[in-house]
């Protein structure tokens, strides 16, 4: 099948987050089918990364098979093909496989595909994947970067901020203590903070992204509760300041997800650009230098319309395959 009919294939596929089992079996089938060795490495139960390789890797492509719900069924016009997935990221793993089977048939081996699950959730698919012995000296790593060789990505922190009041009829405020009320104010300190900038990534960014708490509107709060998700360009250790100043006296801070900004490799002669995103490159640092490059836009991602043009994903078999003639052929340094 043509890439176009590989990807139509992947997207008839639900794999949303948790429901990889199907599609990891798809792709380890094929993969066997076209002269891979294939192994099924299990991140959770029923949740399968797959590693394929030929000869010695000593690099990989990969992507994740996971994508985010609700599940949107395959379509497609002239231009463009529709469904969720269609570019994040199985736009990206139809055009790896295409372009491996093109390297094959060239007479190439000594690099390995990588497709975990997990990736939109948590990344469990990823934590584990890097556990598997490898040899492997550039790891390419494939989202929607409009085609582009990415320099940098920003990283991650993910902060759950919790405040404690006392109950009290509203009538009577100084008989309690407003959760709510204190949580605003440690947010509003945040916001009204100036955030750390860098020269090739800009300023880091924070979403307010849930916000919840309170009782009644005649009720003084006695819990509230927030999340927020800051984009990081230099270090993590820089924001937590921040939170932590604004949140002294008012409220406890959790971390439940960071890491650290990401700059990649990239070869020369190709576009370059920045992303504000964060990809499963930093919990796949025992895969070899990191670069990120795949066919969509992620302004198409997660959307009701997500698609990808079929323009674009069939340079992108090309592009992969140049990617890993080139890589191959660099010196060692």
């Amino acid at each position: 099948m043509d890439v176009f009919e590989l990807l139509k294939r992947l997207i008839a596929i639900n794999s949303t987050s948790g429901e990889e089992l199907q599609v990891g079996e798809f792709l380890a089938d094929y993969l066997s089918s076209t002269g891979f060795q294939v192994r099924l490495y299990e991140a959770e139960q029923k949740r399968p990364n797959v590693y394929a390789w030929r000869g010695d890797p000593r690099l990989v492509l990969s992507s994740h098979t996971d994508t985010v719900p609700p599940y949107i069924e395959f379509s497609e016009d002239d231009n463009y093909i529709y469904g969720r997935g269609a570019c994040d990221a199985k736009g990206c793993i139809a055009a790896m496989i295409k372009a491996a089977e093109a390297l094959i048939e060239a007479g190439r081996d000594g690099f390995g595909l990588l497709f975990v699950v997990g990736e939109e959730k948590g990344s469990i698919g990823a934590i584990t994947a890097n556990q598997i012995p490898n040899k492997s000296r550039y790891l390419v790593n494939g989202e929607p970067t409009e085609s582009k060789m990415i320099l940098g990505s920003k990283g991650g922190l993910k902060a759950r901020v919790r405040a404690q009041g006392r109950a009290a009829h509203s009538a009577y405020p100084e008989l309690g203590e407003s959760a709510i009320e204190k949580l605003l104010d440690m947010i509003q300190q945040v916001r009204q903070t100036s955030l750390p900038g860098n020269e090739i990534l800009g300023t880091a960014t924070v979403n307010i992204g849930t916000i919840s708490g309170g009782i009644a509107a005649n009720v003084l709060a006695p819990e509230a509760e927030a999340e927020m998700l800051f984009r990081v360009v230099n270090n993590t250790a820089e924001l937590k300041q921040i939170v932590e100043s604004a949140a002294a006296g008012r409220a406890s801070v959790e971390y439940t997800f960071e890491c650290e900004p990401v700059f990649m490799e990239h070869i020369e002669g190709m576009e370059t650009d920045v992303v504000s995103f964060t990809t499963d490159i930093p919990l796949l640092n025992r895969w070899g230098k990191p670069l990120l490059f795949g066919p969509g836009s992620i302004h198409d991602a997660h959307t009701e319309g997500e698609k990808i043009s079929k323009l674009e994903l069939a340079h992108a078999v090309g592009s992969y395959a140049n990617m890993v003639v080139r890589l191959q052929e660099k010196p060692l340094e």
